[in-house]
């Protein structure tokens, strides 16, 4: 049975590759991304758990990648999704790939009234746009990946708390313990 974190993800990606164009790899990660650290500076927690790091062309969360690149996905990943990648790209700098929907149907109900307000929003503000202006987008000055890359290099770990802005009414202390948690039971396999 998957953890909820799962069928978040799963959905999550199902619900961008239908609801906006030109979706390859490098713009999924920076729609989960955007998806996870918008929610975070407004609620304190992320929607699927990923840990994203700074890699040359923007945010990426590693893990997710790692299972894509080594075709080690969970089998109910690969009933729903194909993720193929397309010959003669640089694999080091950024590989493409094709990611195709085997079924069309999204399982909404796994996620939160908010949850699904924050994916709609995603989907709204970047549903033209391609790989490029999603990179452009997640290298802002100032945003979490640039001041991550800046403090502490490439191939690091991007801190949710970067997503906080300093006129944030959420109590750091609070979000620092419940994420913390939230962390604790996803690697407990609890959610």
């Amino acid at each position: 049975m998957e953890r909820i974190t799962d069928q978040k993800i799963l959905n999550a990606i199902k619900y961008f590759l239908k609801n906006t164009k030109n979706v390859r790899l490098t713009k999924l990660f920076k729609l989960l991304y955007f998806l996870d650290f918008m929610y975070f500076g407004k609620h304190g927690l992320s929607v699927t758990c990923l840990d994203y790091y700074t890699y040359p062309f923007g945010p990426v969360p590693k893990d997710l990648y790692q299972k894509i690149s080594n075709n080690e996905l969970p089998e109910f990943y690969n009933k729903e999704l194909q993720f193929i990648k397309e010959k003669g790209n640089d694999e080091l700098s950024n590989p493409i790939y094709t990611i195709n929907l085997k079924s069309r149907n999204i399982d909404l109900g796994c996620f939160s009234f908010y949850e699904k307000e924050m994916l709609k929003q995603v989907g709204e503000i970047f549903e033209d746009a391609d790989a490029n202006v999603m990179t452009e987008a997640s290298h802002f000055k100032n945003l979490p990946w640039d001041k991550t890359k800046n403090t502490k290099g490439m191939f690091q770990l991007i801190d949710y708390e970067l997503a906080l802005d300093k006129d944030s009414s959420i109590d750091i202390d609070n979000i620092r313990e419940f994420f913390t948690l939230q962390k604790e039971l996803k690697a407990d396999g609890r959610i």
